[in-house]
């Protein structure tokens, strides 16, 4: 859990990169992930060295063994002359991290200049973060803002989070400055909102994962999360090594985002996940049928160009709506027996379109749709108060919806205002239970906060999925007492009010 002290630390060192000049924080958030990443990258090397010592064996290294190359390593610049830090870190570890390859740093040459890392045919590292560390460019303007971010950091990881695994933790309180929505509707999901989902489809190191609107890749560090939480002590070589590559994928439009994903995944050790630069709707895309997993959160207003479409999904919905192509593309990529949770604006339960009713006809007659719950609209903020719902689905190609499970969460621990501050009510741990066990809900009234809705009634309502369609409310009698006795209690408060008023005159005539 990040305290107050780590996080008034971190403001600290976002401060002196605002006073530095850099104001956007999406670039502040991907300079600090590059410093970050250079660290991690000297806290590996100490620990081969360390196991290199206590068995004998030869240690792979990431940093050249060379004099040039030992200076790169944070433990060997980070006490240096600010100047000297600034040189070292932009003309050569920033230039090297960028040509990293095999999970190995490049050396220089007599004459300084980089030398190149020959291909061996089994690229561990470089799919992700090559790619997309080939455009970045360091900013810092100068010597005096780097060392601050540098002892800012160093502070933080040898006094606070050194003994804890609150990386993760860190990064996401960084990544919650990203105050603002983006230009297509995207905003960042709350971590526990991703765990919650994540919960629900319960992924395992069998599943391979996609995130097709992956932005800064939450969700795909939740589901990893949970994996090594339940399966860490039994997973397998083959898993692990699936784990670091094959298990998790993720398409954006934004190459920034893109660089801080794939920087987020590698700070987690998953080493080459396949982060791709794809307008996931488009006909760019024809990946289809490879995945078993999809969490996402997909933009919720624009449209795209309808020509730039791909044609299977508009067959399924014809529309330019994102949030409704986006279903039409979990259907498409899962494998059948795929498992899916995604949020939706509320406007996708009940809309009247014909766009709208066709892709909530879809899932209801065609594949098995699981759960409708509808968050309270405070989810979001600051970002948006706009109103959502998670939707959980299994496509079969075959139907299999009998009973849709809606749930009503009025409270998911934090306060629904812009401060979003914890609170003691929390449905969530209530939702994730009753998901697991739902046979147990079956009896459940309409007047409670959970209950199943036959898929016929469904039907009959015109595929409508909003709760409020089905919940019933219970109205209790009220009595009052006889007009009499309420205009006799009047006229005694008016009595009351006048004596009152006359000894307050008393008093200020005197």
């Amino acid at each position: 859990m990040i305290t107050g002290v780590i996080k008034n630390k971190i403001d600290k060192i976002w401060t002196d990169i605002w006073a530095g000049g850099i104001t956007n924080p999406l670039t502040v958030i991907e300079q600090l992930t590059y410093l970050m990443f250079i660290r991690s990258l000297d806290e590996k090397e100490l620990e081969q060295e360390e196991f290199a010592n206590m068995t004998g064996e030869e240690a792979e290294y990431i940093f050249p063994q060379s004099e040039i190359g030992q200076t790169m390593r944070w433990s060997k610049f980070k006490n240096r002359d600010p100047r000297e830090i600034y040189d070292i870190i932009s003309q050569r570890v920033f230039p090297a991290v960028k040509k990293m390859k095999y999970g190995k740093l490049p050396d220089f040459d007599a004459n300084g200049e980089l030398t190149e890392i020959p291909d061996n045919g089994t690229d561990t590292m470089q799919t992700a973060f090559s790619r997309y560390m080939d455009s970045a460019v360091f900013v810092i303007p100068n010597p005096q803002v780097l060392q601050k971010i540098i002892t800012g950091l160093d502070d933080l990881y040898e006094h606070d989070i050194a003994e804890l695994d609150m990386q993760g933790d860190l990064y996401e309180y960084m990544l919650s400055k990203l105050s603002t929505a983006g230009q297509n509707g995207q905003f960042r999901t709350p971590r526990h909102i991703r765990e919650m989902m994540v919960e629900l489809i319960a992924p395992t190191p069998e599943d391979i994962i996609c995130d097709p609107a992956c932005g800064t890749a939450g969700f795909l560090v939740s589901a990893a999360d949970f994996i090594r939480r339940n399966y860490e002590d039994t997973m397998t070589d083959e898993q692990w090594e699936n784990f670091a590559s094959k298990t998790f994928s993720g398409y954006d439009t934004d190459y920034t985002m893109l660089r801080i994903s794939a920087m987020n995944l590698m700070l987690h050790s998953i080493t080459n996940p396949d982060i791709d630069y794809k307008d996931s709707v488009s006909k760019q895309n024809n990946v289809s049928g490879k995945f078993t997993v999809c969490l996402a959160n997909p933009p919720f207003k624009g449209s795209v160009d309808e020509e730039s479409i791909h044609d299977n999904l508009k067959a399924v919905t014809n529309t330019k709506k994102t949030e409704l192509l986006f279903l039409a593309l979990f259907l498409r990529l899962l494998q059948k027996g795929g498992r899916c949770a995604c949020i939706v604006p509320d406007g996708v339960l009940f809309g009247s379109s014909k766009a709208h009713k066709a892709i909530r006809k879809e899932l209801i007659e065609n594949h098995q749709l699981k759960a409708v719950i509808s968050m309270p609209s405070g989810v979001f903020k600051p970002y948006a108060g706009v109103s959502t719902a998670v939707l959980v689905f299994v496509k079969t190609d075959a139907g299999g919806t009998e009973n849709v499970w809606f749930y009503d969460m009025k409270a998911d621990g934090f306060s629904l205002d812009d401060k979003r501050s914890e609170v003691a009510e929390n449905d969530i741990p209530d939702i994730i239970a009753r998901f697991r066990s739902l046979d147990a809900e079956k009896d459940r009234e309409r007047t409670e906060q959970s209950f199943f809705v036959p898929k016929q009634e469904i039907i009959d309502n015109d595929y409508d999925l909003s709760i409020n369609k089905y919940k019933k409310t219970e109205y209790a009698a009220v009595e009052y007492p006889p007009t009499s006795e309420i205009m006799a209690e009047l006229d005694g408060l008016y009595k009351e009010l006048g004596s009152a008023l006359t000894e307050l005159g008393g008093m200020l005539g005197e």
